[in-house]
């Protein structure tokens, strides 16, 4: 274990949603891989943009899940938003809560007063994720934003990785309210550094890496903190998405699943990869054989090299594996 990647980092902070698990079923071989990351004796840390749950809440979560978590160890974007608005209103302001009872309990506990229903009295907006949000309570937002409160948006992730596949996620409100204020909110959650800054904190590390499947949220947020990401690919992120990401959104490693922590770094490594030649010319010409995620490795490497991100194969091994990755020209 000594040579495996989550050895080279004083810290593993884990999104969760689309990457230790789909809503109640966990992804095959997160428990295991935790467990290994504990047994290691490397700190963990669950930092999730969902605002829906308590970390109390998620911690029980992950241990029905069979995956041992504290509350300690929880780091939500409610807390973070709760953190930006005790910073920008005065104590004991009334900010209008869109999104669950958790959510609301944050901003009390960092001082505020939360509230359902607009008045002259409300200060600021926060906006966080709940399956039981309605019009009825996008309508208040939008008189108290309209009004000049502070908005607040704890993550603008636009769908939510389930067990049935992508819903809709807090972005997806937001835009609405976007739509109908004109007004853009500040964002409290990842993309943001803080949350992964106040989680490598709390493990008291100084070399953390980050594991996500998100690149505008997980990824970026890591590159804003300055800290290594391993991609992997059992949520949102597609090949295509990694081939074009933008220099923001792009991660040091890339693997199927967060089983790769148990792996090499050198075989995670986004770069050339033994196996398959990528040549740039007007688009990418892939020659060579072997795995598929390697070349995928490669290609992400010529692309963010080059900016040419459209793909050709030349031969059958290499318009076998572009098909695998869903990039068959």
């Amino acid at each position: 274990m000594s040579d495996a990647l989550l050895a080279a980092y004083d810290a593993v902070l884990f999104d969760l949603d689309g990457t230790v698990y789909h809503g109640s079923q966990v992804i095959p071989g997160a428990a295991e891989t935790l467990q290994a990351v504990r047994e290691h004796g490397t700190p963990a840390r669950f930092v999730t943009n969902n605002a829906s749950k308590a970390p109390e809440d998620v911690a029980a979560h992950l241990v029905g899940l069979g995956i041992p978590a504290e509350t300690g160890e929880v780091h939500t974007s409610a807390q973070a938003a709760a953190a930006v608005l005790a910073e920008r209103v005065e104590p004991g302001a009334e900010v209008l809560v869109v999104g669950t009872e958790s959510l609301s309990a944050e901003v009390a506990q960092a001082g505020l007063k939360p509230v359902r229903l607009n008045a002259d009295t409300v200060r600021a907006v926060v906006q966080g994720h709940s399956p039981d949000n309605t019009w009825a309570a996008l309508a208040e937002a939008c008189l108290a934003i309209r009004a000049g409160a502070l908005w607040v948006a704890c993550n603008v992730d636009a769908t939510l990785p389930t067990e049935r596949g992508l819903l809709p996620g807090n972005g997806a409100m937001v835009a609405a309210l976007r739509t109908a204020t004109d007004v853009v909110p500040v964002v409290a959650g990842k993309p943001e550094p803080l949350l992964f800054e106040t989680a490598a904190r709390s493990a008291g590390a100084q070399r953390p890496l980050v594991v996500g499947d998100r690149l505008d949220t997980d990824i970026a947020g890591a590159v804003a903190a300055g800290i290594d990401s391993l991609v992997v690919l059992t949520g949102v992120a597609t090949p295509k998405q990694l081939i074009t990401a933008i220099p923001g959104e792009r991660g040091t490693y890339l693997a199927p699943d967060l089983t790769a922590l148990t792996s090499r770094p050198e075989e995670l490594e986004i770069g050339p990869r033994p196996g398959w030649t990528v040549t740039v010319s007007d688009a990418l010409v892939v020659t060579g054989e072997g795995d598929s995620l390697d070349l995928l490795r490669a290609l992400c490497h010529a692309a963010w090299e080059s900016s040419v991100t459209d793909v050709q194969a030349d031969g059958d091994a290499a318009r076998a594996a572009l098909a695998e990755l869903g990039l068959a020209d």
